[in-house]
């Protein structure tokens, strides 16, 4: 008896026996002229192996239905990029609803129960959660029946909220809300590396009656929809005016250069990319993680430049010298020929930091061998310069994105990139900082706060800044920007 998959881990049997019987629906010359069969009889016979034909038929059918319902009842494989989630007696994985925090304000999450909630049933449910700290019930309504966690999970949910979708004569909240997290969903996945994709984001990615799902809200009525905004009590704070607010994000202490959470968290609310203060060479994702090697690139360089009214321009120049590979190497070697004693690096966990200045009128003649007897002189190992290599890939990026000046410069730079890659291959990463930095539930409404502020005066900076696909590795050979396809 063969066996078709029904969900993560489970089987379910499927009769599959084969019956190569027609039933008497192909009679042979022979068995029409039965000897002492009358017509009466015959006609029995034949009656009879009519219905015995059509049940076999009705049990193809429903065999096959079996194995449909089975294969669109199947999320697949649940990518580890996105995350999974442990729900139910009997250990069920499912995808983290969440989306790594991609979420907009007029959504809510619960992170007791995995489920998405939008509008009225997210204003209840977050209010519910808030007050008591117990899981909300999800909704009654037919949309959480065909989407037990707000999200269609496997292929099956999303036809079924689809199709409950498109009828025109379902409740119009109902309407809203499912194309609230369809639409979401469907954003969600072109946003998304296909690497991390699940059977039913194949599915929207490749039908076409998912390109176009039409927006139902119309009135001024559906809008507040996107108006909604749900914030625990234990982050916000009142102020001498009594209106509350969140509690607010310190900048990064230069005492603890190395605080990596902080300067994301930091990054997150006033340095993404396309905002006014961008802080270069940080690769965010759409989904608003930051890349560890990136992170601590920019510490690294915001360590050792002091500040003054140039100081951009120094982590510019460190920048650009570091994104050789192998250039500090050599200066290393060329070093132990020249002095006696072998240069020794410093790892900690106390480190001396001696912080470059150079007076502001000079700061134009800080040269590439300037920047290497920094780092030679702090005994910067040359690990650390390593890991921080796709800090200046992602600089470069955004540098070909967004120019903020001659690109002849940066034309240069990547070449000789290009040119070292080829000679020494790509630069180690240290195992424990070689990934993408994750919202924490903090950091998620932190940054729903900011989203509605941005919206209220028009600005949305993940239009303009360069955002990289979620779960991509930002660690690529050629720069988008230089491909011919951009």
């Amino acid at each position: 008896m063969a066996t078709a998959a029904v969900g993560k881990g489970k089987q379910q049997a499927v009769p599959a026996i084969k019956d190569d019987s027609d039933y008497g629906q192909s009679q042979s010359k022979e068995e029409e002229a039965k000897e002492g069969e009358s017509a009466a009889q015959r006609f029995q016979h034949v009656q009879c192996n009519k219905k015995l034909a059509k049940k076999k038929a009705n049990r193809a059918k429903a065999a096959a239905a079996i194995v449909h319902r089975a294969q669109n009842d199947f999320s697949g494989r649940i990518p580890d990029g996105l995350g999974v989630k442990v729900w139910g007696p009997l250990d069920v994985e499912r995808l983290n609803s969440c989306f790594r925090g991609a979420l907009g304000p007029c959504y809510y999450y619960s992170y007791l129960t995995n489920t998405v909630f939008v509008g009225a049933d997210a204003n209840h449910a977050a209010a519910f959660e808030f007050s008591s700290g117990q899981s909300a019930k999800v909704p009654g309504t037919k949309v959480y029946q065909f989407t037990r966690r707000g999200f269609p999970g496997t292929p099956y949910e999303l036809k079924q909220l689809y199709k409950y979708y498109s009828n025109p004569h379902v409740p119009h909240h109902d309407r809203i809300v499912a194309y609230m997290l369809l639409s979401k969903l469907k954003d969600f996945t072109q946003h998304c590396d296909v690497a991390l994709h699940n059977c039913t984001m194949m599915l929207l990615c490749s039908d076409p009656a998912y390109q176009n799902l039409v927006n139902p809200m119309q009135d001024p009525e559906d809008l507040l929809f996107a108006e909604k905004r749900h914030i625990p009590l234990r982050f916000l704070h009142v102020k001498d005016d009594g209106l509350t607010a969140l509690h607010m994000t310190r900048t990064p202490d230069l005492i603890v250069p190395f605080d990596l959470d902080q300067i994301a968290r930091y990054a997150l609310i006033f340095g993404r990319p396309g905002m006014e203060n961008t802080w270069q060479g940080i690769a965010v994702d759409f989904a608003y993680c930051m890349h560890w090697q990136t992170l601590f690139g920019f510490a690294l360089c915001r360590a050792l430049c002091a500040n003054s009214a140039k100081k951009t321009t120094l982590v510019h120049q460190m920048a650009l010298v570091m994104a050789h590979p192998g250039l500090y190497w050599e200066a290393i070697d060329a070093f132990n020929k020249v002095y006696d004693e072998l240069f020794a690096a410093q790892h900690g966990p106390q480190l001396t930091i001696n912080q470059v200045h150079v007076p502001d009128n000079k700061v134009r003649n800080f040269s590439d061998d300037d920047t290497i007897c920094v780092l030679l002189y702090n005994r910067i190992p040359v690990e650390w310069v390593d890991h921080a290599y796709i800090y200046r890939v992602v600089y470069l990026e955004q540098q070909f994105h967004h120019p903020t000046m001659s690109l002849d410069i940066f034309w240069e730079v990547d070449n000789e990139r290009l040119e070292r890659l080829r000679l020494y291959g790509t630069p180690a990463a240290i195992p424990q900082w070689d990934r993408w930095c994750e919202l924490t539930e903090e950091d998620h409404y932190h940054l729903m706060f900011k989203h509605a502020e941005e919206s209220t005066a028009g600005l949305f900076p993940e239009a303009n800044g360069l955002y990289y696909y979620i779960g991509m590795d930002p660690n690529v050979g050629q720069l988008w920007k230089r491909t011919p396809a951009h």
